[in-house]
């Protein structure tokens, strides 16, 4: 569970020029100020501008997801993954770092591994979102927004829609259960004003026909980690009451893929560290779009593992899991949100073996 201003030139003018000149400037555009001088008096070189991504279109969308990457080995691994399915976006899902100051490492490893400019958008992990081990204000400054129409606060609570014309897909990013600065944590409960936002994000999606809508969220409800339900079973049960088809989520890290979960008579409400199998929409691999939500962890970005609990009571929703005691995976999620289907696949690291796959149809 993330912040330009340009001065117009001055040009040293005799004293009985200076009105016109005002007056000019009022109709010109403003230009960049000259390049700052260093210390020596000489001036230093502007860095040059990063290229811009090509404008995402097609009747397709094709995204990789992963959090908790860090900046070691497995980070490389799992960035040469990314490079190598040549996806149109990345959605980071939180914790970059682990330790302060070092942002632009990780900025500069993922713009060396995917190129300068390429779309890998970000929200807030518990890591960066109090400034101790990270600062989430400063991976939004090296790694910008890159997507046309984006609303909200990039790095905290945004959704896009992709492509801009004619979209296939709404992203809806959010932070609930995340603490930022002081030990405080964003409100997210019933009738809250982000509980709102994300609630019209996901209702303007449907008003505009959108075939899909993905949420991504650093921490997850369901898990057979080492977490609870910090996003609130309130709001995770409104994801699935506004039928949002995807919700991606890291913190734990492990791969966990649960089967589709929906609300009806028999599940007015999922209750998190307890089963039902009344909730249980679908549990096969391929899905018809409506009956639920799949939620998936994907904490798998580079860092590490933790453990899976076969014995978790919420154990009976999932469909794969894989931990450190568990065919232990490092790798990516590839979705491709197409006009009638979204299929999604983990595609693990060199030297991991766990994959998954599964398919939503559009009826």
């Amino acid at each position: 569970m993330a912040r330009s201003s340009r001065a117009p030139n001055r040009i040293g003018l005799a004293a009985g020029l200076l009105t016109a000149a005002l007056m000019l400037s009022a109709c010109t555009p403003e230009t960049p100020q000259p390049p700052p001088s260093s210390s020596a008096g000489q001036p230093t070189s502007a860095a040059p501008p990063e290229p811009s991504p090509p404008p995402i279109e097609g009747s397709s969308v094709h995204f990789t997801a992963q959090g908790d990457t860090g900046v070691g080995n497995g980070a490389r691994k799992v960035l040469d993954v990314i490079a190598q399915l040549k996806p149109q976006l990345n959605l980071g899902l939180g914790d970059y770092t682990y330790m302060a100051g070092i942002e632009q490492q990780f900025c500069d490893l993922v713009t060396d591994k995917l190129g300068a400019g390429f779309p890998y958008e970000v929200v807030t992990g518990n890591h960066e979102s109090d400034g101790h081990e990270g600062d989430i204000a400063n991976i939004v400054k090296c790694l910008p927004n890159r997507l046309p129409g984006l609303q909200g606060e990039y790095g905290t609570q945004w959704y896009v829609d992709v492509p801009q014309q004619d979209p296939v897909v709404r992203i809806v990013m959010v932070s609930p259960g995340i603490d930022f600065r002081g030990g405080n944590p964003l409100d997210y409960s019933r009738g809250s004003e982000r509980w709102r936002w994300t609630a019209e994000a996901l209702d303007g999606a449907k008003s505009r026909n959108i075939p899909w809508t993905v949420v991504g969220m650093h921490a997850p409800c369901f898990s057979l980690g080492n977490y609870g339900c910090q996003p609130g079973e309130e709001f995770t049960n409104m994801l699935i009451e506004k039928k949002v088809d995807l919700v991606l989520a890291g913190h734990d890290h492990v791969y966990q893929r649960t089967h589709q979960l929906g609300l009806s008579g028999g599940c007015p409400g999922l209750v998190p560290a307890s089963f039902s199998s009344q909730c249980l929409a679908d549990t096969d691999d391929t899905m018809v779009q409506g009956a639920g939500t799949v939620f998936v962890g994907v904490g798998i970005g580079g860092i590490g593992h933790y453990n899976v609990h076969d014995d978790d009571p919420e154990v009976g929703y999932f469909a794969s899991w894989s931990g450190k005691n568990r065919n232990a995976t490092l790798g990516t999620l590839d979705v491709t949100a197409g006009r009638d289907s979204l299929t999604a696949r983990l595609v693990p690291a060199e030297g991991y073996s766990h994959t998954d796959a599964f398919e939503i149809r559009r009826k």
